[in-house]
């Protein structure tokens, strides 16, 4: 029969078996957040020891310990919502197009639904209020609006985001959607009968196929690999230089150019010729399209489908360190990998996804409104911008004003938006704003770029305020190394009236290490 333990009991045994303080609180949080059951009523809650033992034996129950350990006990771990699946996480139109530095659904819908726990004691926003995101990415925050029953508005500064955004929040006519992708996909597939690369791809398909079968049998190569058996960077680049010539001779015979003749933009630097000319086929059939919104999101299909299509190794897929023309080594999957040389394959698979994730959504939302404008958050006239977009729901947001933000600003020396999207700008012949980024990668971190972003942040919220209710919430996610927003809430005559530790998990980067970010809750001084 299973051992079981009161909270004040689990609490004494945790501790001793951790090594550490655990108190009874703890122990409460796994119960409510489902880590382990609760036995009994309200009078004499109980729970196993064994579900202790096999939680804390887990990858999350151990990753909990141990981040704790780094980055303080004030970790709030129910905001790592650590229980969702990545399908979870990008559920739906969220994941319609690729962007960095995006919030999971969950966070955003965590503060702004109705529920109440331990931690979000209180509701801040009730449906039918409007919810302002001033750095608004790639529309996170109006998406989960919506499926709350609440308007919203997004700002960006970048033409790119805003279209982003509001391809997610639109509304269709999905058998004009689908009737347009069939049209251009049949088009596409008779263009490129003329081209043979198809036919190119699959013989080199197969050639890769016997030879990594031969020089790279699964699962054994990387059983050796780790054993020590095998020097990785030698041997692959000695079956680089072996497969070479195969590769040189199906490139002769279906006459396929590698390089474009020029490089003087993204796509002319970063897309064999083949693929250059697929995505201006497809684009020129996009702009035939009548319906506007049709025409807008099987852009972004296309956008999504050339993001996949860059001429680059597996393992440089964010940081493109130089475009890559031949088969080559692949650490990442451990054999012989190519570039692409034709983009049907994505094309196909994101327009079938794309209409999926739409009907999806559209079980889900709700009868409000959301719109995204492109412009400074710093000053721009929200109402006035809104006017030319809906006077109708300019008209409600004077009436009864923005509730208050949730937002993610950018991090200070991090990321440059325009820049992770140079592709559609030169597709789309969107105008860069690089220069009106708060805090971009190419400012650095130094003492003159954290007072520009420290100004940046505040002027926002000082121009957002304006259109504030008196009693708004705002809530900012970010990683505040250099304990900036305190600063930034000076300067904006508000207050943190409190702060949420929360780890981020599932994170893009190299570098796995314990890393954790703040939602700072703030509200106006003068209350």
């Amino acid at each position: 029969m299973a051992e079981l333990l009161t909270i004040k009991e689990a609490s004494k045994w945790a501790s001793k078996h951790l090594g550490k303080n655990v108190t009874t609180s703890n122990i409460s949080y796994l119960i409510q957040y489902g880590r382990i059951r609760k036995i009994g009523d309200n009078g004499t809650i109980q729970v196993s020891k064994d579900e202790l033992v096999k939680y804390y034996k887990s990858y999350n129950g151990y990753r909990e310990v141990s981040w704790k350990d780094q980055l303080g006990d004030d970790l709030n771990w129910a905001l790592s919502f650590d229980q969702y699946k990545e399908a979870e996480t990008t559920k739906h139109v969220h994941r319609l197009h690729p962007y960095k530095g995006k919030f999971i659904p969950q966070l955003v819908e965590y503060f702004l639904d109705d529920h109440t726990d331990k931690f979000k004691t209180k509701t801040y926003f009730n449906k039918g209020d409007i919810i302002l995101d001033p750095f608004s990415g790639s529309g996170t925050t109006m998406v989960q609006a919506s499926e709350l029953g609440m308007h919203s508005i997004g700002i960006d500064i970048s033409a790119f985001n805003t279209m982003i955004g509001n391809c997610k929040v639109a509304h269709y006519n999905l058998v004009d959607v689908q009737s347009e992708i069939m049209r251009i996909t049949q088009a596409l597939r008779i263009f490129l009968t003329d081209s043979h690369t198809l036919e190119f791809e699959d013989k080199l398909m197969q050639a890769l196929y016997e030879f990594n079968n031969r020089y790279f049998p699964v699962p054994e190569y990387k059983y050796r690999l780790r054993q020590g058996e095998i020097n990785e960077k030698q041997y692959g680049e000695e079956k680089e230089k072996e497969f070479l010539p195969v590769f040189q001779k199906l490139v002769k015979d279906y006459n396929i150019k590698l390089r474009q003749d020029k490089s003087d933009t993204f796509l002319d630097k970063w897309y064999s010729q083949h693929i250059r000319e697929e995505i201006q086929f497809v684009y020129k059939e996009i702009k035939k399209i009548q319906n506007e919104d049709t025409k807008t999101i099987i852009s972004i299909i296309l956008s999504r489908t050339i993001r996949s299509c860059r001429a680059t190794t597996h393992a440089d897929l964010a940081t493109l360190i130089e475009p890559i023309t031949s088969t080559y080594y692949c650490a990442k999957h451990g054999k012989m990998c190519k570039p692409l040389f034709s983009i049907l394959k994505w094309w196909e698979t994101y327009s079938t996804d794309t209409v999926k994730r739409l009907v999806r959504f559209n079980k889900l939302r709700t009868d409000t409104k959301q719109i995204c404008l492109t412009g400074d958050s710093r000053v721009i006239n929200i109402f006035s911008e809104l006017d030319s977009i809906d006077p109708t729901f300019a008209k409600l947001a004077r009436k009864q004003k923005i509730k208050g933000i949730f937002s993610s600003p950018p991090y200070v020396g991090l990321i440059d938006y325009h820049e992770q999207h140079a592709y559609a700008y030169d597709l789309f012949g969107f105008e860069r704003k690089d220069e009106l980024e708060i805090g971009p990668l190419f400012k650095g971190q130094g003492r003159e770029a954290k007072e520009s972003y420290i100004q940046g942040i505040s002027d926002v919220l000082n121009n957002c305020k304006k259109y504030l209710v008196d009693d708004y919430d705002v809530f900012l996610v970010a990683n505040d190394k250099y304990n900036m927003y305190p600063i930034i809430a000076r300067k904006a005559d508000m207050q943190i009236i409190d702060q949420f530790k929360r780890p981020v998990l599932n994170r893009t980067e190299k570098d796995k290490g314990a890393y954790s970010e703040i939602i700072f809750h703030l509200k106006s001084k003068q209350l």
